[in-house]
């Protein structure tokens, strides 16, 4: 059975974001230097996933990741081996937030809006292959 808490679990933090009315199109905040979550920047990318779908789950062993869905919905569960925990977080446009994972922790995520469910990862370092680690879904027992 999955333990699963109400609350982020240790090294894991939700923010939330400012979106500005305008009549042409809303304007969504991601990131500010001056944030206490801000840990450097590296790179910033998006990630599509398709409805239903899945990707994960990854290990960073360094970088810190700072996730966004601006468009869409995506479901995040964040795995804690050390406190044998998992964390599921669903973030789209009806809940702007933005999701910090730091290192050490396992991550997968699901496309659960009906569309374009769309991701923006602003990472603390550019992308290296070497420090992460990566599971088959089926390694880490959850209950999608």
């Amino acid at each position: 059975m999955d333990r699963i808490v109400d609350t982020v679990i240790k090294g894991v933090s939700l923010t939330a974001l400012r979106m500005i009315p305008h009549p042409k199109g809303e304007i969504k905040h991601g990131l500010k230097q001056s944030e206490a979550s801000f840990d450097g920047f590296g790179e910033a990318y998006f990630s599509r996933i398709l409805p239903n779908e899945i990707k994960g789950w990854k290990k960073h062993t360094q970088m810190t990741l700072n996730l966004i869905v601006p468009v869409g919905s995506v479901r995040f569960v964040v795995f804690s081996e050390t406190e044998n925990l998992f964390s599921e977080i669903v973030l789209g446009e009806n809940n702007y937030k933005r999701l910090t994972v730091q290192p050490n922790l396992w991550l997968a995520f699901q496309g659960i809006g009906t569309d374009l469910n769309l991701l923006l990862n602003i990472a603390n370092l550019e992308h290296d292959p070497k420090e992460a680690v990566n599971k088959a879904l089926e390694k880490i027992p959850y209950n999608w």
